[in-house]
């Protein structure tokens, strides 16, 4: 069954720490494995989670400051180690490109393989990323330097076809492609069968907002609205608000805020400041305002399956 599944790799804020590691997330989505910034020490929980780099051809960076995207030469540079020939395409702000490109030149290592940028510098929501499985938009946000969140949708399959019924209404199997496609058919005796009588709606199809490294917005919920899963930074508790003014960051509060007004599914909060030992407070701040809400912890993985609005699994 298709679904959602989402690996966190990392979710603190600022250095990394014996037992923590700074921000990127694994995204498995329609068959696609998204790679959502990059911070220091990425690779090593790649291996962790038995994950094959060759898999990964998308990485999304939010932003150019280091606990997002520190680890993207390293993963790059052993990706070219192992041999790699698939083409990698990455995403994130303009100097992305000349930062990465300048390390790789200046240690004489291009790649064996096909880099491809995609320098962002827009301000209002883009399409970035289309097949026929998935789109990415990008999500501005309010941060310190620019900075983009992103939307990811895994587009609406085809209808659902009840067989037994089409087979009682005398279709041909020759034609089922075509009822799941929402056509009209005829039967062995001519009619012409409404699709809609032997078939049902696809599933809705499941959506993720990221959205690190931001200050409250509340523009926000317009872009992502009746999403499946948002993953919101909370980097601090309402008792520190302040801070939140001085470093364009967001309370776990803020974040349930968003979520309600988002009408989305389900909550994940991260990229806690390491000032707090007890990340259980975050959660327990976020309920008082929104019901279905997670924390990311390093290695948590998430799973969601289409058409299941009722429980997200922690495995």
């Amino acid at each position: 069954m298709k679904g959602l599944t989402l690996t966190i790799l990392g979710c603190h804020s600022a250095s990394p720490r014996a037992d923590a590691r700074p921000t990127a997330q694994l995204l498995d989505l329609s068959g696609h494995l998204f790679l959502i910034d990059c911070g220091e020490g990425t690779q090593v929980a790649l291996r962790q989670k038995k994950i094959k780099f060759a898999r990964i051809k998308h990485i999304f960076i939010s932003h150019l400051h280091g606990d997002h995207y520190f680890g993207l030469i390293g993963l790059v540079s052993t990706m070219r180690l192992l041999g790699r020939e698939e083409p990698l395409h990455i995403y994130g702000p303009k100097g992305i490109k000349e930062i990465i490109t300048l390390q790789l030149k200046l240690g004489k290592s291009w790649t064996n393989f096909p880099l491809f940028f995609h320098e962002l510098d827009q301000d209002v929501s883009v399409l970035i990323f289309e097949d026929d499985l998935v789109m990415v938009e990008t999500l501005p946000l309010d941060h310190r330097i620019y900075t983009n969140g992103f939307l990811f949708k895994a587009k609406r399959g085809d209808r659902l076809l009840d067989r037994a019924a089409a087979e009682m209404a005398g279709i041909s199997p020759a034609y089922f492609k075509k009822l799941k496609q929402g056509h009209n058919v005829p039967n062995a005796n001519g009619d012409l069968v409404d699709h809609q009588s032997v078939t049902e709606p696809a599933k809705t199809p499941l959506s993720y907002a990221y959205c690190s490294d931001t200050a409250y917005l509340s523009s926000l919920p317009e872009l992502i609205s009746g999403i499946s899963v948002l993953y919101h930074e909370s980097t601090f508790l309402t008792a520190q608000q302040g801070l939140c003014e001085r470093t364009k960051h967001s309370t776990a509060q803020q974040a349930a805020l968003i979520a309600e007004a988002s009408g989305v599914r389900f909550l994940i909060l991260g990229h806690y400041s390491g000032r707090y030992v007890h990340l259980e407070e975050f959660r327990e701040e976020a309920l008082r305002y929104f019901d279905q809400v997670f924390l990311a912890e390093d290695g948590r993985c998430f799973r969601l399956l289409e058409g299941d609005g009722q429980q997200m699994v922690q495995i």
